[in-house]
């Protein structure tokens, strides 16, 4: 710790590198001193329940040594809210592989509980709120502590001089000669994100700047990574830890908060992240290659306005090129999501996202080579898709008998010689790769004539007449 404040200093007064925006932040603020509030002066103010949360849910998340299986028994989770609309918390809630209930229970075998310090969920508020952040700052917490960010970063280093403040959690004695003050959510941050076991930030806002760093903000906007800096890492040497989304799928959130909570609980290495801090194996792959849709994609065909069946790309999805699991995962317990609902992809999982993706639902520029690809190939593809499908939507023994009986069509056209020599031809290509039977006839159903045979119909047969005393059947397709 004393050689990071070192470094700060070092870079605050031009030594070294740029300092970074948590750095210039405390060197404008200065150190906090010793001034806390006093256990005795609290009283009951900010305490209507006569409890805190961790004190309320402790009889039935505490758990033993048998059931934690490693050292942790709980860890603080101090969640802030920055440029934010709440609707990451709202996503969480949601949440259910982990759920959030399951998390502060300790549910979960070898998890710790999480001890959560949001201003929403907590019984809590005031002094009596603001006293966990404060024993974190003191080293005097009673178990290990994360931070959560919901929301963009701001620069506080401007409204300071002016004495304003973008977004505030609390007051605490700080201001000249111990009297009480704003603290901002930017501040919290800085001074606690060093002791942290690991920084998480959930949302676009968050992990890329999001909305609230669009062109033309006033507020100087920006993600949790750019606040702390490259060099940041945790007090377990963990960087920061990025689940972008608007809102984020809760499971992709609740997911990695479990993964890294087993990682702090000793079974097992960090999981997999990509170079930006994301889960990998949740952001991986692309909008488009779970897409419900997709297959239009691949066939040319195209919705000309929302509510059509087809793909999106032309009326403005960016699903092919956006990071997210949107489209298979769903949005809530494998329910929903955008395009599983009929809405395009505007890359808010991005962190090119919103300025890169305007304006929204017009077709991308770069999609125009690859949907006139697409259909030129499609005009190919599919014409021969329906002409497999005709086949293979007929059971080998109506090919035989000349006709469907089913009698929700009064009429139900029957190939053609020319079709049918092509589905029977088709049919020996498929049945040249099996080894046990590419040289024996067609198999399938036993011929049931009880009409007199048509010799036509038995040269339609693979082997002539004989094929139809031998109890083979015509030829069928893959």
């Amino acid at each position: 710790m004393a050689t990071r404040t070192a470094a700060r200093r070092g870079k605050a007064n031009g030594a070294g590198p740029e300092p970074t925006p948590a750095e210039r932040l405390l060197a404008a603020l200065g150190p906090t001193g010793d001034r806390y509030f006093e256990d005795a002066n609290l009283g009951d103010f900010g305490l209507p329940a006569r409890v805190d949360t961790e004190t309320f849910l402790e009889p039935h998340a505490k758990a033993g040594p048998a059931s934690r299986l490693g050292p942790l028994e709980k860890v603080h989770a101090f969640w802030f809210a920055g440029m934010s609309c709440d609707g990451c918390s709202v996503a969480v809630t949601g949440a259910q592989a982990p759920s959030l209930e399951d998390l502060l229970l300790g549910a979960h075998p070898g998890l710790p509980r999480v001890v959560l310090h949001h201003p929403v969920i907590n019984l809590e508020s005031g002094p009596h709120y603001l006293r966990p952040h404060e024993l974190a700052l003191k080293g005097e917490l009673d178990a290990p502590y994360v931070i959560i960010l919901e929301g963009s970063n701001t620069d506080e280093t401007h409204p300071i001089e002016t004495g304003g403040y973008w977004a505030g959690v609390g007051e605490e004695p700080w201001g000249p000669d111990g009297q009480m003050r704003t603290v901002t959510t930017d501040e919290w941050i800085a001074r606690l994100a060093p002791g942290a076991a690991a920084s998480l930030a959930i949302g676009t806002c968050a992990t890329w700047g999001g909305i609230p760093s669009a062109a033309g903000n006033p507020t100087g906007a920006m993600s949790l990574m750019d606040f702390l800096g490259k060099d940041y890492r945790s007090a377990l040497g963990v960087p920061v830890v990025n689940v972008p989304g608007c809102p984020p799928i809760g499971d992709n959130f609740n997911e990695t908060v479990a993964a890294i909570l087993y990682f702090l609980q000793g079974f097992g290495p960090l999981p997999e992240f990509d170079d930006l801090g994301r889960p990998a194996w949740l952001f991986g792959e692309t909008v488009h290659r779970h897409c419900v849709r997709g297959a239009y994609y691949e066939e040319g065909n195209y919705a000309e306005e929302f509510g059509d069946p087809e793909c999106l790309v032309e009326i403005g999805c960016w699903g092919p090129v956006v990071n997210c699991n949107i489209t298979s995962r769903g949005a809530i317990n494998y329910h929903g999501g955008c395009m599983n609902s009929g809405g395009a992809c505007i890359g808010c999982t991005m962190p090119g996202f919103p300025d890169k993706f305007t304006p929204f639902h017009k077709r991308p520029p770069g999609s125009a080579v690859s949907t006139a690809a697409s259909r030129v190939l499609g005009s190919l593809i599919t014409p021969l898709r329906r002409y497999s499908n005709e086949h293979l939507d007929r059971e080998v023994r109506w090919d035989l008998h000349g006709e469907v009986p089913s009698g929700w069509a009064s009429e139900k056209t029957e190939p053609g010689f020319i079709r049918g020599y092509g589905h029977k031809f088709y049919d020996r290509l498929r049945r040249s790769g099996d080894g046990g039977k590419s040289n024996a006839e067609t198999w399938g159903k036993q011929t049931e004539w009880t009409q007199e045979r048509d010799p036509a119909r038995e040269l339609e047969l693979p082997g002539g007449p004989e094929s139809t005393t031998t109890g083979t059947t015509g030829p069928r397709e893959t």
